[in-house]
């Protein structure tokens, strides 16, 4: 497997009762779950939890140890529907993926688990991918929540508050019979600290047993008239029973409350360090979180609980809600709550903070200063000086760098194996035409960008073939989805294929086949080509296409031969044959490539073994200087230079370090023919007595050529 190893790291998961824990938030979450005797854990992987699925992988030993099942699901639906083993039986489970997209993909399972209710807890461990580095549509899961009355919870981002959140959130879960989502946003999966550990619990009730003593429950079934019932306990037995243990429990936290200060800060529990901090620059806090300004911190954002937050808020002149995302949610909550109490307090959020996006260091302190010199301007006093960047970034000379510095889009990795397929796509576009292309999710999404700016649309997972379907009208020419062979897994085989073999659609499908799920990390997947021993892998897109009745599909073994791709999609976009043409270009994810090679090459190396890597280069002298080879690949490792002939006015190509040799630069250039400008050097490690006699000859061959070069230079000079 080559996504990121967490061998050495989940040896901690084994620390006892008083033990100190050190790491990062994804792996106090792992711990906690053993620490709460869960009986079960799935999920799929996507940022920011991909590596919560990767320490599992790494801890499974751990895992069957203690009796717990985990499971790398085919999907979200398929993760969230794992969680039926805690309907009907006092089982804890927990799931996890990517939201908001992969909440969308569970929707169905989880309006189900939300309507009948669960027995044992059930935790839905949700990565918020929202702000400026996120990878899709900025859309925040408490909508969902609300929609199908789960629980959110959002801890404040420490190990402490996450540790005991997933605690609360398996004891929440069983008093109230609902499931519980538990919200991380990549700032508390990644942020490190320590907390005393408990000693990991076997499940009290476990799987082997739910399957020997089966129990039915049908009030438990969503089915008429059962399902009216659903929603009835919904109001009058679990939404009061949730309110009774987050007050009780004291789910969420009051800092800094001492009664003299009239102003007051309610907000998110994940926005707590950003507050802190801001409030720190203010001279208001200490990085400790002594404050003097009150803060309400919400561990729990749905339900809201209504005699805390109008006991917080009243006496006061005005209050704060910090909530990041849109539409105000909790603020819209808020007000609702003060005006039926009869609470005179002022409420600010949205307007001194942006209506939408992610609350960032700056955003936050400017919101924060705004709020106070509004309503508490005496608290502000002599004001320390804080570091801004705006003005520096005003200045018209840096203004000016845009327009000499060129913008720098996102792209493919070094020596990737997509890269050359879109370069093909490229040259057929010369030939035929500009044609409709369906994008999909996953690495192969950068093609939208340029050099390539292939891709009109994209709407999911495993749905660039689907996207496509209303195009399969009589035309001139065909459309083109693109799909990769983790979207293929996920949802595009039945959604996508199937969808379009059913239907006869006539266009073209391009499934990018890199041997794994490379844009989470490198997770194995079905088609994986290495030996997994926990997973069943190797097994071949190409037969299960022809399995659901495709008839014309094309295998490319590697991707890289730019003049066979080129060929294969001409003839799928020009043949006579009629259903859907299928093409699976295949070959392995460079950067999990170099990360299954390193050790293997590491090794040999301290065994004196030979090892050969290869390195490509351009002949300044042949270079025309034309930069086919960056317009068609576009590789990070293509640079130009200036040479010192007078009559080349243009730079010349050049590659740098970075270079790991696949050769595709060389290849486009010269439409699909290896460049002569180019050439390939081995770098020989460890080499033998043969080795280092072809050396001696070829410098002197070389140092002989290059001799005479000069002589001739000197005797008939420019």
């Amino acid at each position: 497997m080559a996504e990121r190893s967490f061998a050495r790291e989940v040896e901690d998961l084994k620390l006892a009762d008083g033990e100190v824990f050190r790491g990062e938030g994804i792996l106090a979450i792992t711990k906690a779950l053993l620490q709460c005797g869960v009986g079960y854990v799935a999920g799929y992987q996507g940022s920011p939890i991909s590596h919560l699925m990767d320490v599992l992988a790494d801890a499974e030993p751990i895992l069957s140890e203690l009796g717990v099942h985990f499971e790398s699901s085919a999907s979200e639906a398929a993760a969230a529907a794992t969680l039926s083993a805690s309907v009907m039986y006092p089982i804890r489970g927990a799931v996890t993926w990517k939201s908001t997209v992969g909440t969308n993909v569970a929707s169905d399972a989880l309006a189900n688990l939300a309507s009948g209710g669960v027995t044992g807890g059930a935790l839905i461990i949700v990565g918020e991918d929202y702000g400026e580095g996120s990878s899709i549509m900025q859309e925040r899961s408490h909508a969902f929540a609300m929609k199908s009355q789960m629980w959110l919870l959002d801890p404040r981002p420490n190990l402490p508050s996450i540790v005991k959140a997933v605690e609360d959130g398996f004891a929440l879960s069983e008093a109230t019979n609902t499931p519980v989502m538990l919200e991380v946003r990549i700032r508390c999966c990644h942020v490190t600290g320590s907390f005393i550990a408990k000693d990991n619990r076997r499940p009290a009730f476990s799987l082997a047993e739910a399957l020997e003593n089966p129990v039915r429950d049908t009030s438990r079934i969503v089915l008429p008239p059962a399902s009216f019932q659903h929603e009835k306990e919904k109001v009058e037995k679990r939404w009061p029973a949730a309110i009774e243990y987050i007050r009780t429990h004291r789910l969420n936290e009051t800092f800094g409350d001492d009664g003299r200060a009239d102003i007051g800060i309610v907000m998110q529990g994940g926005m707590y360090n950003g507050v802190i901090r801001a409030l720190t620059r203010l001279g208001l806090a200490d990085v400790w979180g002594n404050t003097r300004v009150p803060l309400h911190v919400l561990n729990v954002t749905y339900p809201l609980v209504d005699d805390e937050l109008v006991g917080f808020c009243r006496g006061k002149r005005a209050v704060l809600m910090v909530e990041e995302g849109a539409p105000e949610y909790l603020e819209q909550a808020l007000a609702h709550i003060l005006r039926k109490a009869d609470c005179p307090t002022r409420l600010e959020g949205k307007g001194i903070f942006p209506v939408a996006g992610e609350l960032t260091a700056t955003v936050m302190l400017d919101a924060m200063t705004a709020f106070v010199e509004r309503h508490a301007p005496d608290l502000l006093g002599n004001r320390p000086p804080v570091p801004d960047a705006r003005p520096i970034l005003a200045d018209p000379k840096v203004k000016a760098l845009a327009d000499v510095v060129p913008p720098r889009p996102a792209g493919f990795c070094t020596g990737c194996p997509e890269r050359p397929i879109f370069a093909a796509m490229k040259l057929v576009e010369k030939e035929l035409g500009p044609h409709h292309v369906a994008a999909d999710i996953g690495c192969h999404l950068f093609s939208i960008l340029p050099p390539f700016n292939i891709g009109a649309t994209t709407m999911g997972y495993g749905l660039g073939p689907a996207s496509a379907s209303a195009f399969n009208v009589p035309a001139s020419k065909r459309s083109i989805a693109v799909m990769g062979d983790g979207g293929f897994w996920h949802n595009g085989l039945s959604s996508g294929v199937g969808n379009a073999v059913f239907n006869k659609q006539d266009g073209v499908i391009l499934i990018v086949d890199n041997h794994y799920s490379a844009a989470t990390g490198g997770q194995d997947i079905l088609s994986s080509r290495a030996f997994n021993r926990l997973r069943a892998t190797n097994n071949s897109i190409v037969a299960a296409v022809k399995g659901i009745g495709a008839h014309w599909v094309r295998q490319i073994d590697r991707t890289y031969d730019v003049a066979r791709l080129r060929d294969t999609l001409r003839e799928a976009l020009t043949t006579t044959e009629k259903g859907p043409k299928i093409i699976v270009a295949s070959s392995e994810c460079m950067l999990n490539k170099q990360r299954r090679l390193k050790p293997l090459t590491s090794a040999a190396l301290k065994r004196g073994e030979r090892v050969v890597r290869e390195r490509f280069g351009v002949d300044e002298d042949v270079c025309t200087g034309d930069h086919a080879c960056i317009r068609l690949s576009g590789c990070p490792s293509l640079s130009v230079k200036h040479t010192d002939d007078p009559l080349k006015e243009d730079p010349v190509a050049a590659i740098d370090n970075s270079c790991v040799g696949c050769g595709n630069c060389g290849e486009v250039s010269e439409a699909a023919v290896l460049c002569p400008s180019f050439y390939r050097a081995d770098i020989v490690q460890n080499p033998t007595g043969w080795d280092r006699f072809l050396a001696r000859i070829r410098t002197a061959a070389i140092g002989f050529l290059q001799r005479r070069h000069a002589a001739r230079r000197i005797a008939f000079p420019a």
